[in-house]
């Protein structure tokens, strides 16, 4: 039999990343929680609950944080941790710039190869995940290497590498 678990995908995340992250969930099972318990309390204080609109607010909020916590928790207990080195290989923590076959040179793009839960670590940089149809066919490429991929519309679409350098948080 196998479980969610097995199914769960694993997130690569720069140390920097995992930190930060890490920090996060301590200061919401911390800090946060325990400013929203006292406003529970200060409002169950408050009398009768059924009317009490900051009771009610504060439980929501105890729900939005909880909710939170748990996807954080979710997010760091699937996490691996990766420094990319600077060997120019596209993989897991490298920015690729790249441009389409039969794009001029003024369009290249930068893309960084990591998994969406580094979007608020990215510094406005796109993100492709190594299990996307690009950031699969990029895995392992070089500058100067071309490589094809299947795109949504079915066609096969080629980019070339221009550079890879390694994302620094």
């Amino acid at each position: 039999m196998t479980t969610d678990a097995q199914h769960t995908a694993t997130i690569w995340l720069s140390k920097g990343a995992f930190d930060k992250l890490t920090a996060e969930l301590e200061d919401k099972k911390g800090p946060q929680r325990t400013k929203i318990v006292a406003e529970i309390s200060a409002a169950r204080d408050e009398g009768d609950l059924k009317e009490n609109g900051g009771y009610h607010a504060a439980r929501e909020a105890q729900g939005r944080l909880e909710g939170e916590i748990q996807q954080l928790e979710a997010v760091l207990r699937n996490a691996e941790t990766t420094e990319p080195g600077d060997d120019g290989v596209v993989g897991v923590g490298k920015i690729v710039t790249f441009k389409f076959d039969g794009d001029d040179d003024d369009e290249a793009e930068d893309r960084l190869i990591a998994s969406i839960e580094m979007k608020d670590f990215a510094g406005g940089l796109e993100i492709s995940s190594a299990q996307s149809p690009i950031g699969a066919a990029l895995l392992g490429a070089s500058a100067g290497d071309t490589v094809s991929y299947e795109g949504p519309n079915g066609r096969t679409l080629k980019v070339e590498v221009l550079k890879v350098v390694p994302f620094e948080d």
